[in-house]
């Protein structure tokens, strides 16, 4: 999601939930309202700790056999936010959450996070997240004597081919 759509969510997500409380408050009243509002909430946590221990375990699985739990920890940062919707007062929000806990609906949201981003692991352990896929050339591999600072205020490195010895 572009970060432009941020400010306009923030914006457009409350106008939404105050509509939609008026009107299944004149539908229902105020206090069926209410007690709707708080049922979701511990129908939120009661799932969240449910699929918030299963995600946990999926990644110690992964983790032990050797493999990097991308998936699982995109699942469960979804589940996070999933509870924290349904935490959150309000029938728009909890619409969005109870569809992050169903595991079609994350798998979707993640097949289209995942198609903009690539995870490269390079030696050593350590993980680089890029977004979109890759291009010929985007690795370069070079020794310490290839590489040198460009200068103050200079944005990483510049690549000048190996230096002459002098």
């Amino acid at each position: 999601m572009p970060f432009a759509l941020i400010p306009f969510l923030l914006l457009i997500i409350p106008i939404l939930e105050i509509v939609v409380f008026i009107l299944v408050g004149r539908q229902i009243g105020v206090l069926w309202t209410l007690g709707c509002i708080l049922l979701t909430a511990v129908i939120g946590s009661a799932l969240l700790r449910i699929q918030g221990f299963s995600i946990l375990s999926r990644i110690r699985s992964e983790t032990e056999q050797g493999r990097l739990p991308g998936r699982e920890l995109g699942d469960g940062a979804m589940i996070l936010v999933a509870g924290i919707l349904l935490l959150t007062p309000g029938f728009v929000t909890d619409a969005i959450g109870f569809a992050l806990f169903v595991p079609a609906f994350r798998t979707l949201l993640w097949r289209a996070i995942a198609a903009n981003m690539v995870v490269t692991v390079v030696g050593g352990g350590s993980t680089r997240w890029q977004r979109g896929a890759p291009r010929q050339g985007d690795v370069v591999d070079l020794d310490p004597e290839d590489f040198h600072e460009a200068g103050p205020g200079s944005r990483g490195g510049k690549i000048d081919g190996p230096r002459q010895p002098q």
